[in-house]
């Protein structure tokens, strides 16, 4: 049994960085971007998976370690939420604030958009070692099954996301160069995720905050971008995979729990 806990945690930890690998090697086969429906169809997926999974693998849970907090078990994870939100408007402002600083020769469009990729790949990652340093805490296959799929979520969200980096790249430097920065932004992803997943085993007082420091990131993330993003490409279909994409996780939830 720990056998198998370990291997999911080693996959779900590798398994968000390829995806983001794969992502940006596609920019080796396309000439263009991708079409507004297949976009609209990737995205709106994504964030049905991303949005059930943070209730389900993060939320869910948070509450449930919250308990001792009696009435009041709301407010570490309220609080969380508010954190992770909070964190990722200051990445958003980032750029923003310091736009007028950047000298003209310094970083072009394509590299800001990699460092903004790059520092939203940060709290994915804590995100998925939380999650999983939620469920060595907690013990039980299905802890580990619901932290995958939030992994797995992550990774749907990272494919698009890394094909998207590389291509912004891609006529300021070429395939090879674009698809190593696409790379490059989700490195970071499985160094936050060991770090989330050493604090939650080392922190377990702290677990109801941290996971939902992590949702509110996870939920930042998906209504900030893949929701309007997707809506934008093809109203209709990026509602209806987003649909699909919840549902499935929610079938997934109920079958393995």
């Amino acid at each position: 049994m720990k056998c198998m806990q370990a291997v999911l945690v080693a996959v779900g930890v590798i398994v968000i960085f390829v995806a983001t690998t794969l992502g940006s090697a596609l920019v080796y086969f396309f000439k263009r971007e991708l079409s507004p429906k297949a976009n609209a169809c990737i995205l709106g997926f994504a964030g049905g998976v991303m949005i059930a999974t943070a209730f389900f693998g993060l939320i869910s849970p948070a509450l449930e370690q919250a308990e001792h907090f009696g009435k009041f078990s709301f407010v570490p994870v309220v609080c969380g939420i508010g954190f992770g939100t909070a964190l990722l408007i200051l990445l958003d402002l980032i750029p923003k604030i310091n736009k007028n600083r950047v000298p003209g020769h310094g970083l072009t469009k394509s590299k800001k958009f990699f460092l903004v990729v790059t520092l939203h790949n940060i709290p994915e990652g804590l995100a998925v070692g939380l999650a999983f340093g939620n469920a060595i805490v907690v013990g039980g296959m299905p802890a580990y099954f619901s932290a995958l799929s939030l992994a797995i979520g992550i990774a749907v969200q990272n494919l698009p996301e890394g094909l998207a980096v590389s291509l912004a790249m891609k006529n300021d430097m070429g395939n090879h160069k674009a698809f190593l920065y696409g790379t490059l932004s989700g490195v970071v992803e499985p160094i936050f995720a060991l770090l989330g997943i050493a604090l939650a085993t080392g922190i377990s007082a702290l677990m109801p905050w941290f996971l939902a420091f992590a949702a509110g990131a996870t939920i930042y993330v998906t209504v900030e971008e893949l929701i309007p993003d997707s809506k934008f490409s093809a109203p209709n279909l990026g509602s209806m995979w987003f649909i699909v994409g919840f549902s499935l996780m929610t079938i997934l939830e109920v079958l393995l729990g």
